[in-house]
């Protein structure tokens, strides 16, 4: 399944001061629900998302690199990808960033996500995701501002775009917790599952039928 997803999030800093920060992943992953950064290889970073939908418990592991980058265009490209764990499914995606300046105190950062998923994964299919990632960007965007409110150094150095020679390094964090699925997207998940709540009960209904 093939979608795309377009959202954007506000900051609460001069464009000079929001891009570095929303171009430096190490620094905004404690942000993003449900992701946790482990490694840092060169250009490449990895790391873990967990979702849950009820008891149902899924961990994606994965990384994301920059394909593009433009200081001063404010625009980037991050290539990321990754799998479940449980063998229940692949992701892969494109997303571009784009960075305008609202006003001298505030920017805006329009996200195109073109995202491609296979496996059971897939089923939710469309709508429940559009429904399910605005809601994550908004949670992103609240812990970011949060974050740079809570912290006196806000212009960090932009993070170089060279490759490093260092090898790995790994990331030492608090665990995430789970994106709740059910809970971003209850109703349209609810709304997506009737027919085959319906399609059990009629089921449930025939065998009782015919046990009489």
């Amino acid at each position: 399944m093939a979608e795309q997803l377009i959202n954007e999030f506000t900051v609460n800093r001069p464009i000079d001061e929001a891009w570095p920060i929303i171009t430096d992943v190490e620094r905004i992953a404690p942000c993003l629900p449900g992701a946790q950064l482990q490694e840092v290889d060169g250009d490449v970073y990895r790391g873990i998302v967990k979702i849950k939908l009820g008891a149902i418990s899924s961990q994606f592991k994965g990384e994301a690199t920059f394909a593009e980058r433009d200081d001063t265009a404010h625009r980037a490209v991050i290539k990321a990808a990754g799998k479940d764990t449980g063998g229940r499914g692949q992701a892969s995606a494109t997303i571009a960033a784009q960075a305008e300046s609202l006003s001298p105190t505030s920017t805006r950062c329009v996200v195109t996500t073109d995202l491609h998923i296979t496996g059971k994964v897939a089923q939710f299919g469309r709508g429940i995701l559009g429904d399910v990632s605005a809601k994550l960007m908004a949670q992103f965007a609240d812990n970011l501002n949060t974050m740079l409110d809570d912290t006196a150094d806000v212009a960090s150095p932009s993070p170089s775009t060279e490759p490093s020679d260092v090898g790995v390094r790994k990331i030492e964090g608090p665990a995430s917790e789970p994106i709740d699925l059910m809970e971003l997207g209850g109703s349209s998940l609810l709304k997506r599952a009737a027919p085959a709540i319906l399609a059990a009960l009629v089921v449930l209904f025939l065998l009782r039928r015919l046990r009489r």
